[in-house]
């Protein structure tokens, strides 16, 4: 339900005042001339009874019930009295509605059921009416059954409102959390392989620097590009954290060769298939696993044969990593958090990753779904 503007909010009393003054005024120059009602003229008491209930609405909202007693009383009152019929009902009837939007029903309907008890009785024994009092009843009775009803029907709607709402707020942190995830996974993933990449040449180059300077001056300039990469991805990262902004390039199968280059390693790389530029998210899990397994390469089978296959089926993405390292390729290996990352990247996606030893050197084998693509 779209909200009223807050104008009206703060002005409701003061429009409830001057339509009930005005209205009584102009309603009771029949009904005191009337042979039949013989209501009595406004005085002070009678101006001072149309004006309390529209003062008492100015804070229905943080005290509905007894906002809503105060207008019932105070127009039962009134029509004792002997004042005019007239809109001295707007304020109970806006009463009403409040209790029953604000979660306050039973208070409102025995109010209500009060209310048109004390219509019933002095309308039918204390007071002459020009029709049959049985229709009149009739008539309050539905009107108080109508009041009821809208405001029944408000509150519901203002429930599936904030529901809705609720719901949305949620749905928006678990999305965001999600995306915080996948953005400390790639994360780890960078730093995992680029850090390795960069502890093995360190190595290299210390122990090259004095018998073999230029072969050592290629490993230093391996570990400057890798610490630039790494500090280029972890700026992209933080940059979306701060501001939301999108990352670029985002990493894909198309940028395997460099990943391939950058890792120092001797690997061969295979195609099968029509290769084909397939959706964001399973290139960016392809290049992440590649990527994760050469640095398990790196970190303990460094200087072992890989042989990268990417093979592009019709429904399916295969990925296989072989190394020849040896017994070293399998060391520890389900200790840290680099195969269950590829194999969560993988179930993500509805796919499968296995990894373990072989005869001679370790093998990471992944199945990744390829989404049909609509006609």
């Amino acid at each position: 339900m779209r909200a009223k503007p807050p104008w009206i909010v703060s002005l409701l009393p003061l429009l409830v005042a001057v339509a009930q003054v005005v209205g009584t005024r102009g309603a009771q120059w029949n009904q005191v001339h009337s042979a039949e009602l013989t209501r009595v003229m406004l005085d002070p008491a009678g101006y001072a009874l149309l004006l309390i209930g529209p003062l008492a609405l100015i804070v229905r909202r943080r005290h509905p019930v007894l906002t809503m007693a105060v207008t019932m009383v105070v127009t039962c009152v009134f029509l004792i009295l002997g004042y005019s019929y007239g809109p001295v009902f707007i304020s109970p009837v806006i009463a009403i509605h409040s209790a029953v939007t604000t979660g306050h029903r039973r208070a409102a309907w025995l109010a209500s059921g009060l209310l048109y008890a004390f219509f019933t009785v002095y309308t039918t024994w204390f007071t002459r009416l020009p029709i049959p009092s049985w229709y009149h009843n009739l008539a309050v009775a539905a009107f108080i059954g109508v009041v009821l009803a809208v405001g029944e029907y408000a509150r519901a709607r203002n429930e599936r409102l904030m529901e809705h709402r609720r719901v949305a707020r949620e749905e928006a942190r678990r999305q965001a959390s999600e995306e915080r995830l996948s953005m400390a996974q790639e994360l780890h993933d960078v730093l995992a392989h680029n850090i390795s990449l960069i502890h093995v040449q360190a190595s290299t180059a210390l122990h090259l620097i004095d018998d073999h300077p230029e072969q050592a001056r290629t490993a230093l300039t391996t570990i400057k590009q890798a610490s630039k990469d790494v500090l280029t991805e972890m700026r992209s990262v933080l940059s979306v954290l701060r501001d939301g902004a999108p990352r670029s390039p985002a990493a894909g199968l198309d940028r395997l060769g460099e990943l391939i280059r950058r890792s120092g390693l001797p690997v061969t790389g295979r195609v099968s298939g029509e290769a084909r530029t397939l959706p964001s998210g399973v290139e960016l899990a392809g290049y992440r696993i590649v990527q994760e397994a050469l640095t398990n390469v790196t970190r303990h089978a460094p200087g072992a044969a890989v042989t990268v296959l990417l093979e592009y089926g019709a429904r399916e993405l295969l990925i296989r990593v072989t190394d020849s390292g040896g017994a070293a390729s399998t060391e520890s290996l389900g200790g840290g958090n680099g195969i269950p990352g590829m194999r969560e990247r993988a179930s993500a996606l509805g796919g499968t990753l296995t990894a373990g030893p072989r005869e001679r050197g370790f093998r990471v084998e992944a199945r990744l779904p390829i989404p049909e693509e609509p006609a």
